[in-house]
Parts: structure tokens; C-alpha cells; sequence
């Protein structure tokens, strides 16, 4: 089954974030999901001791080098999706992870540093092909963006990506206050309340349309239980 991972070697990017949309997102449509919870500071793994887990979404954690590829194989022989959430640093736990992932998402905000740093994870992803000797596909992911503004150094990075055939995805993850509450609150994006957290709607659409992406990337690499997950 497909594994996808949030690396970036700089934290504070939105890697927790991104995967926690994700993961909720598949889960709600009864597929299984298992989230790996590979970042020390275990925010996966707090948001899931809140209320609201949807029941087809597991999250596993105390993973170590030694075993984050033992436990990213159980997941995806149980699971339709596994999720893992890396720390931000580049690490053995990092390039293992990587090595068994159908999809590196690789979450950036629209910064020259920020961007250094995803060129550094995309070195990571190159080494660990070659490692193992297989292709392991990737995209950048940009976050924090404003839905209504593009910033002309966001821009300049998007061309420099482009113009060196780094895979960009169509979809952008805003800076929207609902992102920021699930981690307070608990639950999925769907479940905030709209008297406490703003532009929820919003929000959701944003999340759909991640997750649509990246189940349509899987669906042109991987077989059969991809397929039949509609995300809309």
C-alpha cells in the first residue's frame, strides 16, 4: 500500500501540518490510515489523545532509526495509506523513511531560505535512490501561502523550481486559522466550531484539494486500493 512522507531537513515548515490534512482527509472516507509519528516533538501524537480521531485513522509512534522501516512496512500491509511525519532535521531515521516511500512530500514556505532547505531534502531523496536503487518519486509542497496574495519571491522560487524540473504541486496549503486549531482542539477540520475557528469552509476545500492531488499522483504509480478512493 502507498507510503507517504513529510521530510524537510528545517522545521516550522508545515510537514505536521500537511500530513495530519492528509491523514484525516483519506480516513474520513473509511479507508484505513496509518500515521507514523516520526518528529520528536510528537504532534501527531498529541492532536490523537484529543477528541475527534476518526476511527479508520491509527497513529503510531516511538518510532526509532532501528525501527521506523519495520513499522512503515506493518502499517502498509494493514493499511490503504501510511502517513509518516519526519523530524525536521536531515537524519538515518529521515533517509530510511525515504527509502520506502511511494511519495516524499517535501512541505516549503515561500522563502529563499526555506527553499535552500527543500533543495537539500530533494539531495536527501537523490541519495537514498541511489542507495537502494530505486526511484522514489517527490514534490514540493508550498506552505503558508495566502490564498489572495502571490508574493513575487514565491514566484521567483516557483520559476527556479520549474526551470530545474523540480515537481511542484498544484496545490498550495494557505495560512488559514482552522489548520492551527485541529492541533488545539482535536478532531478534523469538518468538526471545528464555526463560533471559535473562522473561514472553516474555506479550510476544507483547501485540505479536499491536497488530498485529491496526492491521491491522483498515487493513482498514476500505484495499484489497485488507490484507485477506488474518491476524494472531492
Amino acid at each position: 500500500m502507498p507510503t507517504v512522507v513529510f521530510a524537510s531537513p528545517k522545521g516550522g515548515v508545515g510537514k505536521s501540518t500537511s500530513a495530519i490534512l492528509l491523514a484525516t482527509e483519506l480516513a474520513a472516507r473509511g479507508v484505513a490510515v496509518t500515521t507514523i509519528d516520526a518528529d520528536p516533538n510528537k504532534p501527531l501524537s498529541r492532536w490523537a489523545k484529543l477528541p475527534g480521531k476518526p476511527p479508520a485513522l491509527t497513529v503510531i509512534a516511538d518510532v526509532t532509526e532501528e525501527t521506523i522501516i519495520d513499522e512503515i512496512e506493518k502499517a502498509a500491509a494493514t493499511s490503504v495509506f501510511v502517513i509518516v511525519d519526519l523530524e525536521g532535521t536531515a537524519s538515518l531515521t529521515v533517509g530510511y523513511a525515504m527509502s520506502r516511500a511511494d511519495l516524499v512530500i517535501i512541505p516549503t514556505q515561500g522563502s529563499q531560505l526555506d527553499a535552500a532547505e527543500a533543495v537539500k531534502a530533494i539531495r536527501l531523496v537523490r541519495i537514498q535512490e541511489k542507495a537502494f536503487k530505486r526511484a522514489i518519486p517527490f514534490a514540493v509542497l508550498f506552505t503558508r501561502t495566502s490564498a489572495a496574495i502571490r508574493p513575487r519571491s514565491l514566484t521567483s522560487i516557483e520559476a527556479e523550481f520549474a526551470e530545474n524540473k523540480v515537481r511542484m504541486l498544484g496545490t498550495q496549503i494557505h495560512e488559514r486559522d482552522a489548520f492551527r486549531a485541529i492541533f488545539s482542539f482535536g478532531g478534523t477540520l469538518q468538526g471545528l466550531d464555526t463560533t471559535q475557528v473562522t473561514n472553516i469552509p474555506a479550510a476544507v476545500r483547501n485540505a479536499r484539494d491536497f488530498a485529491a492531488e496526492i491521491v491522483s499522483i498515487l493513482k498514476d504509480g500505484v495499484a489497485a486500493p488507490v484507485a477506488a478512493v474518491a476524494v472531492a
